[in-house]
């Protein structure tokens, strides 16, 4: 995985995770380490709207189904990393948040630690969950099938 695609995945794990537990794992890694990052806020969090398209069947043309709120904040470290996030809500925090973190798994410094005690766990709660629907989902499916009669 290139470091675009590595980025990518950690974003996307930081927007989608729960505010709660993200600020938990957070703080533990913060007082483990002693983290207390020095940045400065680029871009205030603020919320906003996206358009939504979707296709019928997913091969039909696109139709705009409405709108989403995000929010989105950046920030650059004092070590000059640049930090985004989007993430789908109105929690002005969890982006601010999700932007420190992205810019602190830029440095080598804080990268290894940050990854392994926040975003693997995330991302391990995130599958199980996905695990989990699709586990009750299966249990709902109903199989039909049809019998074929004899011509007589």
């Amino acid at each position: 995985m290139d470091t675009t695609e590595k980025r990518k995945h950690w974003m996307s794990v930081l927007a989608q995770a729960s505010f709660e537990k993200l600020s938990t794992l957070w703080q533990q890694s913060r007082n483990q380490h002693g983290l207390a990052p020095d940045y400065k806020i680029i871009r205030p969090a603020e919320i906003g709207l996206a358009q939504v398209r979707a296709r019928m069947g997913s091969t039909g043309r696109q139709f705009n189904i409405g709108d989403v709120t995000i929010t989105r904040a950046a920030v650059q470290l004092a070590s000059g990393e640049m930090g985004y996030s989007y993430l789908q809500g109105r929690n002005k925090q969890h982006a601010e948040l999700a932007a420190v973190l992205d810019g602190l798994l830029q440095t080598d410094q804080y990268h290894e630690a940050i990854f392994a005690q926040i975003v693997t766990p995330l991302s391990a709660d995130k599958q199980a969950e996905r695990e989990q629907r699709q586990q009750e989902v299966a249990s709902s499916k109903v199989d039909f099938f049809t019998m074929v009669r004899g011509e007589d």
